[in-house]
């Protein structure tokens, strides 16, 4: 499970500082136990996100079962998917 007041805190920690690998570590260490993921938004294909938050995408990982699994319930989540948008300049 994940609380929203969880949730909350890691989108602002991105808003502040901006998504970046050396952020996620951060992220790792503040938040131990708790599966974080950085990838490309359009790497994500299917789900819609549980959040949009400005330059990113948030999404919900279950896993309780033996493969990962998105999800939108954040008490079946073990872990987030933070996933940066790309401003189309076209």
């Amino acid at each position: 499970m994940i609380s929203e007041a969880r949730i909350d805190e890691v989108i602002s920690a991105v808003e502040d500082a901006g998504l970046s690998e050396s952020l996620l570590g951060e992220l790792r260490q503040r938040f131990a136990g708790l599966h974080l993921t950085y990838c490309m938004d359009d790497d994500v294909c299917g789900p819609e996100p549980v959040r949009a938050a400005r330059g990113f995408n948030l999404y919900l990982v279950d896993g309780r079962e033996h493969c990962l699994q998105f999800t939108c319930d954040p008490a079946r989540a073990s872990g987030l998917v933070l996933a940066e948008v790309v401003e189309d300049d076209g």
